[in-house]
């Protein structure tokens, strides 16, 4: 099925199907969702974004009111103003906000990757992470990410999923930009159902999940056995397949 390749976002699936926007983590691009878009384009209008300071708009630095702009005009332009949701990582934390703040257009919300708060301790590892990221020469960074992509899921996955490029300084800048946020506020604001997915080897995530959800009310939170962050491609069977079955479970 062709590509409609819409500036800063790729829309693949039948027109006037049930509509999924995906939004990708830091570093990566939308390609990340390869695995995704192939498993499930035949039934379901795929859309996926990036991010500032990433793929298409890796010369735009990344803000929160900025990529939340950028998913909403997805939703708007590609998918009839209103879509399930779905982020990984740096995209969970940019769906929670989009979701707390335009519950409206968000039929239902996935998040990956994404249950602690950065605060306290973890709000240091935030900042840590993201300077890092900023202050490693990218040059060297990115051929040798890339080339670990390869070696990790194989030439055509690994070559699939970075085909958007890898953006570490633009990374680092969003995860610092994520402190503050008050993300687990947002989740709870948006009022509708929620899909959360955490690999058991993302033990930074897996294990804050429990705190970060208590209370939040229609939330659904899964594990996949033997995936890291990066679950969707570790994993993407079981990681598709928990989507279409939540999918699947939505009212129209």
């Amino acid at each position: 099925m062709p590509t409609v390749q819409i500036a800063t976002w790729d829309v693949v699936g039948p027109e006037g199907a049930p509509a999924i926007v995906f939004v990708h983590g830091a570093m990566m691009g939308r390609s990340v969702w390869h695995p995704q878009v192939e498993a499930l384009s035949d039934r379901y209008r795929c859309i996926t974004v990036d991010l500032p300071g990433h793929g298409s708009l890796r010369d735009r630095s990344f803000s929160l009111d900025d990529a939340v702009a950028s998913v909403i005009a997805a939703i708007d332009d590609a998918a009839g103003g209103r879509a399930v949701l779905v982020g990984l990582s740096l995209g969970g934390y940019v769906a929670m906000t989009v979701a707390g703040r335009h519950p409206e257009r968000v039929r239902g919300l996935v998040i990956a990757g994404s249950t602690r708060e950065p605060e306290g301790l973890s709000r240091a590892g935030f900042h840590l992470y993201g300077w890092l990221l900023r202050l490693a020469p990218e040059g060297i960074v990115r051929p040798i990410a890339l080339a670990w992509f390869r070696r990790r899921y194989g030439p055509i996955l690994g070559r699939a999923i970075t085909a958007g490029g890898h953006f570490a300084k633009g990374g680092g800048t969003a995860v610092r930009r994520l402190v503050g946020g008050r993300y687990r506020e947002r989740l709870a604001a948006y009022g509708g159902p929620i899909l959360v997915i955490n690999g058991t080897m993302d033990l930074i995530f897996r294990i804050g999940a429990g705190r970060f959800l208590a209370g939040v009310p229609k939330v659904t939170n899964r594990v996949i056995p033997r995936a890291g962050h990066l679950s969707n491609v570790d994993r993407p069977e079981v990681f598709t397949g928990l989507i279409e079955e939540f999918v699947g479970g939505l009212a129209p």
